[in-house]
């Protein structure tokens, strides 16, 4: 199982590190909308959504990265309190009671939504009208990196706890 958890880890380190340059599509989008808009007075039909788009995946490709890196927002009033034994018990336990049921929901239902979007051909009510379809599933999977990630640090907590008898 440590051995899947570390795979989880160097993949998620990689993915996340390769995400990251979806900022950069994101800030060409941005940067030509402006020029476009205040500088011929020609605003897109398209950029606001594609700036969205390319935003929401990066958002939830992010998520497992900064989840390895313990970079989320996080109120550790009590666990920094707390000597090394019980800090991992209440790593586990939160992780197992709140993280891995939550974020396990929100993966499925995610993907449910991508596989209905996929089914329906989804595309935007907008008049541009992109497809949905493969930014929802591209959303979906950043959930279930998201998820084994949790999966990952549940293992490695555990691992840790056996450690420090």
């Amino acid at each position: 199982m440590f051995k899947l958890a570390g795979a989880i880890d160097s993949f998620n380190e990689k993915f996340g590190f390769y995400a990251s340059y979806l900022i950069l599509p994101l800030i060409f989008v941005v940067v030509w909308e402006v020029i476009m808009r205040y500088g011929f007075n020609t605003p897109t039909s398209w950029a606001f959504e594609l700036t969205v788009f390319f935003y929401g995946i990066h958002f939830s490709f992010a998520l497992s990265y900064a989840h390895k890196h313990n970079t989320h927002v996080a109120i550790d009033v009590l666990e920094s309190r707390l000597p090394a034994r019980p800090r991992l018990i209440l790593r586990i336990v939160t992780n197992a009671v709140l993280f891995i049921p939550s974020i396990g929901l929100l993966t499925f239902y995610i993907c449910v939504m991508a596989m209905n979007s996929w089914q329906q051909l989804e595309h935007a009510s907008s008049s541009w009208a992109p497809a949905i379809y493969p930014i929802k599933t591209l959303m979906a999977i950043g959930f279930i990196l998201f998820f084994l990630q949790g999966l990952a640090k549940l293992i490695k907590d555990i691992n840790s706890l056996k450690e420090t008898h």
